[in-house]
């Protein structure tokens, strides 16, 4: 009775065990095959599973481990499984915090598929990713895009298949919590860009601070010809883009991007017209990092409405395949009503999606087709020198600082502004704008010199700079001296009402005589009388002696006055100026002017500096010279700067050794023996000539051809004789034989054969690093009762030239 109510009871749990497992295998099922039903997402959310608190077998990572989300911004998700653990199947979703998933609305933000052999969206849940094959993973990568502006707080999950468990974990590793991040400016508004209600206008500052150097990003870092390029940016409308993330580069954004070239952005800009208020440029930084002691960090400034409230920038980090920094569309239009008061942002670096290069110094390989414009991640390629294995953030490589530095006209914001910087007017930042084309490079300036008057009078001063480098020949660099106007010294700082104004003085008078000594007279005139009516001390005229030919003679020639000096032939350092005259009449006895027609003096320039060699990026290995074997292969790059501006040690081409598989050798044979005797006497036989094999076929080389070769030969018709003639024959062949035999004893070593002496060796097969020689023993004569293969042509091989190449 007792053992059947054990049968009954372990029956009982079978089929408990069973209905179990039918049902949850169902479930599992449903899970991983798309069933056409209502709310299948909301059932991926309430499937059933195994949870285990504080399992971190798998994991869900957002790249960086932000805490915060920047909206419009793509991250890389990553989900994988710690060693020695797979999963088979996956489902990642992303939700509004507090949803069920049950309507659209439910969902945040978008998943952007990397793989399509690893992943998918789902059939019946669009939102969500899944596998594309049920097999054993350890890892898969999506991108996400954050929602707009406005989201909230954000949940991934995910839920992972291994064997026929499930995982599932609302909190731990399998889910990833991030919030909305504040905007770093003081009242400016997050995309999605609205109409700005702000009134007037204002102008704003932007500073531009480089981090990208080797202590930071040592990975690298290319040490010679780092650089930001020029800024270029502008004020904009909502109506106009310079570039954005997901869009397609430009033209003019391709030309910044590859080459630092800012002209072609310009144009664009330019041609956009009413949608842009004012163009934002700053000059390029060579080398990319100084301190802030030795050069101050570039900056621009520019203007904002209430139509045109939106600011972009960008600059190129170079070199690179197309990596740049910078803003898209930053909004300084608060919701308030105001102007924002300062945006503080850090920049990582961005791809254009023109250019295929993971290094800073990949060769120029096009992406074709292009692609979209996105953010650079630490998981990019293991050659990236912002690779991270562990998918950490890119520090980052600029911080860009865009202050408020004045107000024009009636304000209108809601909420007082904490800083009165509201002006009469607003100063034309385009008015002392240089046009100096980006492509030039220049040293600082020199300091201002002396002013031209020694008077209380107006006069001029200047300044010089050195051209460093032309990085576009095709481009021609302007002025390298500048001028202003200046007032000499002596003059008093308070007004005399006595005092009167003149202009400056015209220039001199041509000399009275046109040859020896004269005088010559300059003037000027009164621009404003004394306020108190009293006469003006300042002379309005002056006179000074002027010597045009100092020789009067007959023989002398008359000559003009000299023209002024010439630019010095020397942009830095010491060089040389002239000047020249003309003849005015020749001498009148009819001999030859005697006198100097061209005057010759040294000038000083600015102190000439080192100027370093711009070279372009090595070029790809060439092929290797040989098809097989040891050759050589070359590469190449080019100079940049121009020669003129100084010798260039620097290498340009670069040659090394490569080595081939080896070449093939074909066997080589000697030439044809003559034809042996015919074997027979009387009737049908045969002759033979040979050859030797001299070189063995190596490395696939042609196989050795037939070293032996058979004709038939007929010397006469054989008698018949009688039986007793063909007997005595018989016997007189077998005793010449025997007398034969005795004569010439058989070769101990070669028995039945006659063998010849050896032959001398061939040439070795290499000159160094190991090759081979031979010698031949042919056959001279095979005795009848020998056996063929016990008299044979012999063959010996030796090492040679075994010392090394």
């Amino acid at each position: 009775m007792g053992l059947h109510l054990h049968i009954l009871l372990l029956q009982c749990l079978i089929s408990t065990f069973v209905l179990n497992a039918f049902a949850f295998s169902d479930e599992t099922v449903d899970k991983l095959l798309p069933v056409k039903s209502d709310g299948y997402c909301s059932r991926i959310l309430r499937a059933q599973g195994t949870r285990r608190e504080g399992f971190n077998e798998f994991r869900l990572r957002v790249e960086g481990d932000p805490e915060l989300y920047s909206p419009g911004t793509t991250y890389r998700v990553t989900l994988y499984a710690s060693s020695p653990s797979y999963f088979r199947g996956f489902t990642l979703i992303a939700l509004k915090e507090g949803k069920e998933g049950d309507n659209d609305e439910d969902y945040a933000g978008n998943f952007e598929i990397i793989d399509e052999e690893d992943t998918q969206f789902m059939t019946n849940c669009p939102p969500a990713v899944t596998e594309s094959t049920p097999r054993r993973r350890t890892r898969i990568q999506v991108f996400w895009t954050a929602p707009p502006s406005g989201a909230g707080c954000v949940i991934l999950k995910a839920s992972i298949v291994q064997k026929r468990i499930i995982y599932f974990q609302d909190e731990g590793s399998l889910t990833k919590r991030m919030c909305e991040k504040e905007p770093l400016s003081e009242g400016a508004t997050e995309r999605p860009i609205i109409d700005c209600c702000a009134c007037g206008t204002a102008k704003y500052r932007m500073t531009f601070y480089g981090n990208w150097s080797e202590k930071v990003h040592p990975k690298d870092y290319p040490r010679r010809a780092n650089h930001w390029s020029a800024i270029i940016g502008a004020s904009h409308s909502k109506d106009y883009v310079l570039w954005e993330y997901g869009d397609y580069a430009s033209e003019g954004v391709k030309q910044v991007a590859e080459f630092g070239s800012p002209v072609k952005m310009e144009e664009e800009i330019r041609q956009k017209g009413d949608d842009v208020l004012t163009v934002i440029k700053a000059k390029a930084q060579w080398p990319a990092w100084q301190p802030l002691n030795v050069r101050s960090a570039p900056s621009a400034e520019f203007s904002v409405d209430r139509t045109r409230h939106l600011m972009s920038f960008f600059t190129m980090l170079g070199p690179s395949p197309d990596w740049n920094v910078g803003l898209s569309a930053e909004d300084l239009c608060t919701k308030e009503c105001g102007w924002a008061q300062k945006v503080v942002q850090d920049l990582i670096p961005w791809d254009a999606g023109t250019d295929n290069g993971v290094t800073y110094e990949s060769p120029n390989k096009a992406t074709i087709p292009p692609e979209k414009i996105r953010p650079l991640t630490s998981l990019d390629h293991p050659q990236s020198p912002f690779y991270d294995p562990e998918g950490g953030p890119i520090t980052a490589v600029a911080r860009v600082v865009i202050e408020r530095i004045a107000r024009k006209g009636e304000q209108c914001n809601i909420v007082p502004d904490t800083v009165d910087d509201i002006v009469a007017d607003l100063a034309q930042e385009d008015k002392d704008e240089d046009d100096t084309p980006e492509t030039c490079i220049y040293s600082n300036w020199s300091p201002w010199s002396a002013c031209s008057s020694s008077t209380c009078d107006k006069g001029k001063r200047m300044r010089q700079r050195m051209l460093k480098a032309q990085l576009d020949l095709s481009v021609p660099c302007p002025h390298t001296q500048d001028f202003e106007p200046c007032m000499g010294p002596g003059c008093s700082d308070e007004v005399d009402a006595s005092t009167c104004m003149v202009s400056e003085w015209i220039t001199w008078s041509p000399c009275s005589v046109s040859c020896g000594m004269g005088m010559r007279s300059r003037e000027r005139y009164v621009k404003q009388f004394p306020e108190d009516g009293s006469i003006c001390q300042l002379p309005t005229e002056e006179n000074e002696k002027c010597i045009v030919n100092e020789d009067c003679s007959p023989s002398s020639c008359l000559m003009t006055e000299w023209a002024e000096w010439e630019d010095c032939s020397a942009t830095c350092g010491m060089g040389m100026k002239k000047r020249q005259r003309m003849v005015k009449m020749p001498p009148s006895d009819g001999t030859m002017c005697k006198t100097d027609l061209t005057d010759v003096e040294k000038c000083m320039m600015p102190e000439c500096h080192t100027i370093p060699c711009l070279l372009s990026p090595w070029s790809e290995w060439s092929d290797c010279s040989v098809t097989c074997g040891k050759g050589m292969r070359t590469r190449q790059r080019m100079l940049k700067s121009p020669v003129e501006l100084g010798e260039c040690n620097e290498e340009l081409e670069q040659v090394e050794k490569c080595m081939l598989p080896e070449c093939p050798t074909d066997c080589m044979v000697s030439e044809w023996s003559e034809w042996s005797e015919c074997n027979k006497s009387c009737g049908k036989g045969h002759v033979i000539r040979t050859r030797m094999i001299k070189l063995e076929p190596q490395f696939g080389g042609e196989p050795c051809p037939e070293t032996v070769q058979r004709k038939k030969c007929k010397i006469r018709k054989c008698n018949r004789g009688s039986s007793d003639e063909k007997r005595r024959r018989k016997e007189a062949h077998e005793k010449r034989r025997s007398k034969q035999t005795r004569e010439e004893p058989q070769d101990e070593q070669h028995p039945g054969c006659k063998m010849r002496p050896w032959s001398v060796w061939t040439d070795c097969t290499k000159l160094c690093g190991g090759g081979i020689q031979e010698r031949f023993m042919m056959v001279k004569r095979r005795f009848r009762n020998a056996q063929f293969t016990s008299c044979k042509d012999k063959k010996e091989i030796r090492a040679c030239n075994v010392n090394p190449c």
